[in-house]
C-alpha cells in the first residue's frame, strides 16, 4: 500500500523505531512502536511524516487497526503537530498527553499562533504542513506517576518532566528497560542525520519554556528509576547506557547556560549568541577527538537555541527592571 522508502530498526524487547522524516532530513525525528498485548506508537512528527509511520507500521506487519494508542511526550510541532492528522488512519486509537497539553490538541489554535510567531506562517506550513485538532472524547491524559498497561510487561509509568516545555513527559517501560523521554534527556545527534563518524548529545532550549533549573530537576527524578538501560531520544534513537545521557544533559545545560548569560545583552541579535553556540560545540567536540567545522544538521536547531535561551534572559531582565 505504501510504497516508499522507510527506516525502521528493531530495538529488541518489542520495541521498534521509524524514521520520522522530519523536515526530510534522516536521523532527526523518530516514532516508537511498543508491542504487547495492546499496541502504542509514541510521538507521530508532523503531519508531513505520516506517511512514513504508516509505511513503517506496514514494514512491521502492524494494520492502522491495531494501533491502541498514540502517545506524545509534548506539544511541539515537531513530536505532535501531526496527530490530528494521522488518528483518523487509527481508528481504534486513544490519544495519551500530558494535563497540559491536552487542551492544545483539541484545539491547537494558539499552538498555531505560537509556532506562526517563531517560524512565520510559510515556514511553519513547509516545515509542520498542516495541524488539525484532535476530538476530545479520544484523549486520555496521564498525570504524575499514572500508568498505562499494555501487557507483557510494558507497564508504561509518565513523569511530569517539565525544563524542555511545561507540557512535558516521560514515559518508563520496565520491559523495554528504557526511558521515553522526548526532548528532556537531550538530542542525540547521530550519523544518520549529520554524516559525521561518531554520536553527540546537545541540549534542546527552544523557545518559550526552556528552564535550566527544571531541566536538572527533571534529570534527578528521572536517573534513579530502576530497570532502565537506555534513553529512547525522540532526536534520535537510543543512548546506552542511559548515564551517559543523563551526564551529557547536566553538563551541556550548564554550559549553554552560562555562556548565554556570559554573552547576553538586552536586545541582542540571537545571531550572536548562535555563533558562540557553534564555536562552544566546535570547542566541546574538539576535547573529545572530533574536528568539525560544518555543523550542518546541527545548524537549525541551533538558531532555536539561540532564541531559546535570550527569551529566558530577555524575560528575567525585563521582570529585573520592573521590579
Amino acid at each position: 500500500m505504501y510504497d516508499m522508502q522507510v527506516f525502521v530498526q528493531d530495538l529488541g524487547h518489542d520495541v521498534s523505531l521509524i524514521d520520522l522524516m522530519e523536515q526530510g532530513e534522516p536521523g532527526r525525528s523518530a516514532c516508537y512502536v511498543v508491542r504487547g498485548e495492546k499496541l502504542a506508537i509514541i510521538e507521530t512528527g508532523s503531519s508531513l511524516s505520516a506517511p512514513y509511520i504508516l509505511a513503517g507500521l506496514q514494514e512491521l506487519g502492524v494494520t492502522p487497526e491495531q494501533v491502541d494508542y498514540v502517545i506524545v511526550t509534548h506539544i511541539h510541532l515537531d513530536h505532535s503537530g501531526g496527530v490530528g492528522y494521522i488518528l483518523p488512519q487509527f481508528p481504534n486509537a486513544t490519544v495519551v498527553a500530558h494535563p497540559r497539553a491536552g487542551r492544545h490538541l483539541i484545539d491547537p489554535s494558539r499552538l498555531i499562533e505560537g509556532a506562526k510567531a517563531v517560524y512565520g506562517a510559510d515556514e511553519l506550513a513547509r516545515l509542520y504542513g498542516e495541524i488539525l485538532p484532535v476530538p476530545a472524547e479520544r484523549v486520555l491524559i496521564r498525570d504524575e506517576g499514572e500508568q498505562l498497561d499494555l501487557g507483557n510487561g510494558h507497564l508504561l509509568t509518565f513523569y511530569d518532566t517539565p525544563g524542555h516545555a511545561k507540557h512535558h513527559f516521560s514515559i518508563h517501560d520496565p520491559a523495554a528497560r528504557a526511558i521515553f523521554s522526548g526532548d528532556t534527556v537531550g538530542v542525540r545527534y547521530v550519523t544518520r542525520l549529520t554524516g559525521w563518524d561518531f554520536e553527540c548529545i546537545y541540549p534542546s532550549t527552544s523557545p518559550t519554556d526552556f528552564d535550566r533549573d527544571a531541566v536538572m530537576n527533571s534529570v534527578a527524578k528521572l536517573e534513579p528509576l530502576p530497570d532502565v538501560d537506555r534513553i529512547f531520544h525522540t532526536h534520535f534513537g537510543p543512548t546506552a547506557p542511559a548515564s551517559v545521557a543523563f551526564e551529557r544533559t547536566r553538563k551541556t545545560v550548564a554550559d549553554f547556560d552560562r555562556l548565554s548569560r556570559d554573552l547576553f545583552q538586552p536586545g541582542m541579535d540571537y545571531q550572536v549568541l548562535a555563533e558562540a553556540i557553534r564555536d562552544y560545540i566546535r570547542a566541546d567536540l574538539a576535547k573529545e577527538g572530533h574536528i568539525v567545522q560544518e555543523l550542518g544538521g546541527i545548524e537549525f536547531d541551533i538558531d532555536l537555541n539561540a532564541k531559546g535561551m535570550l527569551y529566558v534572559l530577555e524575560k528575567e531582565h525585563n521582570k529585573k527592571a520592573g521590579s
